[in-house]
């Protein structure tokens, strides 16, 4: 039962800082150092990455519609003035190429990363200034649309989202959005293709974690599906369903907020679980 109980608080977590730029991975690696959960068990490896699918669901759901505009209009737009470059689909994959491939070539760093409280603290502190900072002065943009963007801007927003890959803690949301805004996009806009870019970036790397955790490699511990038993299966089912539905609901209340709102008390959060999380390590707390 406690596991239980358990899972419904990691989904949530999950649920709710998947795709707000605040870090989902600092928020689930402190949590299960504050719970005491073994990082390098294989089936918690497992139900990470089955709640991040879970919120990743959320996406094509939510955007359902508007993905299925982008087909019709492919490659020519809604207006007849993009091309198969420059169309919003085409946009997003050459920006997920731009960070794909330096990612997958830094696989070991990152992996040491993901594990290393410090990096996530300073990324959190640091992230949070760089995002007041750009919600203050980037106040004018250009491209107010989706549909307006540009190649060059694609290609900067996927090159930014290389940090949140390389340094966990700074968040895939932070690194686009911000980006997005310094390219002359609107706060609406920066946030929609950060979402979109999102949908390839976490399908692809929850994938290759899914397939390393299930597939024996060497001394790697991993766990097998269909050796897990009814309880472990009910305990990722509840994570899986509970990360879908909140970040459905947070998805949708975040497009909500950003029209009429800004992003300083995502950074002035980030700041201040920053600095939290600072002085626990230096106080050998966690």
């Amino acid at each position: 039962m406690h596991e239980y109980f358990l899972s419904i608080f990691l989904g949530i977590v999950e649920g709710l800082t998947e795709f707000l730029p605040v870090s989902s991975t600092a928020h689930l690696r402190i949590c299960e150092a504050l719970l005491h959960i073994d990082l390098h068990d294989g089936f918690w490896k497992m139900y990470t990455i089955v709640i991040q699918l879970g919120a990743i669901l959320a996406l094509p759901v939510y955007f359902r519609e508007r993905i299925l505009k982008f087909l019709r209009t492919f490659p020519k737009g809604e207006r007849g003035n993009r091309t198969i470059f420059t169309h919003p689909l085409s946009l997003t994959l050459i920006a997920f190429v731009v960070t794909a491939i330096p990612a997958w070539a830094l696989t070991k760093q990152i992996g040491k990363n993901l594990e290393n409280l410090w990096v996530m603290a300073l990324a959190l502190l640091i992230g949070g200034i760089i995002m007041w900072i750009v919600d203050a002065v980037f106040t004018r943009p250009r491209t107010m649309h989706m549909e307006e963007m540009t190649l060059p801007q694609a290609v900067w927003i996927g090159a930014a989202q290389i940090l949140s890959a390389i340094f966990p803690g700074t968040s895939r949301s932070m690194s686009t959005i911000a980006a997005g805004q310094v390219a002359g996009m609107s706060r609406p806009a920066a946030l929609e293709f950060s979402f979109f870019l999102s949908m390839p970036t976490m399908l692809v790397a929850t994938g290759y974690d899914f397939v390393k955790t299930v597939i024996p490699r060497h001394h790697e511990q991993n766990i097998a599906p269909l050796t897990m038993n009814a309880h472990e299966w009910i305990v990722l089912a509840i994570g899986f369903v509970i990360s879908f539905f909140v970040a459905l609901a947070v998805v949708a209340w975040f497009m909500n907020w950003v029209r009429s709102r800004g992003f300083v008390p995502f950074a002035l959060y980030r700041i201040v679980l920053g600095i939290g999380l600072l002085i626990l390590l230096m106080r050998g707390i966690m």
